[in-house]
């Protein structure tokens, strides 16, 4: 039975992400778990019986690849994998989190434009296989704009593996004006593996995906001018030491792989880069607040932390502003949680509680009360 006081008790948050779910309470200025959005069953019943789990997440779950079956259950941002993204709800709400998902409210984040038949299966396990009193679904560019204490402007989200821009309008997207690129963090990392081995790199671990990928957050930037970048007088090497011991030099590779999120084409893909899709964006909106959505650009998630990235947005974003246009764009350092924060901080507020769709009204109405009380 549903108890009104249910909505007194700190909400759970969950941000689920191509790459990683952030899971924590509402309130709390950061996700207490991060976990790596893989999930993976024993190839044999044996494993499974001796370590009395029947399967494994996130980390652990990579650790033992040999003796598991990995499934990756959010492909491009959506949900694909139900029963194993159920298994890691269950994982993070009773051992990560460790509390009765049937005590609290569930309030979770999506990407733009997620399909309806998603939302409502998202409702319908949060209620019938969860037994949440309440549940709530944010948009991840509401929520990270609500994290920098925005209810107007323009989100630029680039995660592991989609890219959007999402402009906000007094605290609600505006699906029609959302522009979604494929290519992010994963397809970076790709890239990059492949500049490495054209480049003459031959040390086998430089090709393990999980090399690649810390080479790329630990030296990847974006160049300011690319061209100006490739015409300098001999390369700037930069260092790496490999697991193995070995010590590689990289030079221009760590400018050329994020390069392909202003030229999509270097990797065989027509669509507009991050610019053209914020100043389309932009203009898809109503004149009228063309300028606050300029004058307020959010960066949010992992992809958007390569350094030089808000410097060569903004200067791309200058030359083709009519002069003189007031220009903003904030870079938290902790814009890889932007949205978990912002969900956190909406479902702690008072004014919230209205929000909530309720276990009575999902028996009521069933999983369509998601479309009329969460957009």
């Amino acid at each position: 039975m549903f108890a009104p006081c249910s909505l007194e008790i700190p909400a759970v948050v969950f941000d689920n992400g191509s790459g990683v779910c952030k899971a924590g309470l509402s309130g709390e200025i950061g996700p207490r778990h991060v976990i790596r959005s893989v999930v993976g069953d024993p190839k044999l019943d044996l494993f499974a019986t001796r370590a009395n789990q029947n399967f494994f997440v996130g980390t652990e779950a990579l650790y033992k690849y040999e003796t598991l079956n990995l499934h990756f259950p959010i492909e491009r941002g959506l949900i694909m994998g139900w029963d194993y993204m159920e298994k890691l709800w269950k994982h993070l709400f009773e051992y990560d989190l460790g509390v009765k998902s049937n005590e609290h409210p569930v309030h979770m984040t999506e990407p733009s434009l997620n399909p309806r038949q998603v939302r409502e299966k998202i409702a319908e396990v949060m209620f019938e296989t969860f037994n949440v009193p309440a549940f709530y679904l944010s948009n991840h560019g509401v929520a990270a704009l609500y994290a920098s204490a925005c209810i107007t402007g323009l989100v630029v989200d680039s995660g592991e593996e989609i890219t959007c821009t999402v402009p906000v309008f007094e605290g609600y997207s505006l699906p029609h004006a959302v522009s979604k690129l494929y290519v992010a963090g994963r397809d970076l990392t790709e890239h990059l593996s492949r500049l490495l081995l054209a480049s003459g790199h031959t040390y086998s671990s430089v090709y393990s995906r999980a090399v690649v990928s810390d080479i790329k957050e630990k030296l990847g930037y974006v160049a300011f001018d690319p061209d100006k970048e490739l015409r300098k007088q001999g390369q700037v090497l930069r260092e790496y030491r490999l697991p193995d011991g070995t010590t590689i030099c990289i030079g221009d590779q760590l400018h050329q792989a994020p390069e392909a999120l202003f030229a999509p084409d270097q990797l065989g893909i027509q669509s507009p880069g991050i610019t053209k899709m914020v100043t389309r964006s932009i203009l898809k909106c109503d004149t009228d607040i063309q300028a606050s959505l300029l004058a307020e650009i959010v960066l949010a998630g992992g992809t958007t932390l390569f350094p030089g990235f808000e410097e060569r947005l903004l200067r791309e974003l200058e030359l083709v502003a009519v002069r003189g246009t007031p220009i903003k764009i904030t870079a938290s350092l902790d814009r890889c949680f932007s949205s978990w924060i912002g969900a956190s901080i909406m479902s702690s507020l008072s004014t919230f509680k209205q929000m909530w769709v309720t276990s009575p009204e999902f028996k009521e109405f069933g999983p369509f009360v998601i479309q009329r009380k969460c957009f």
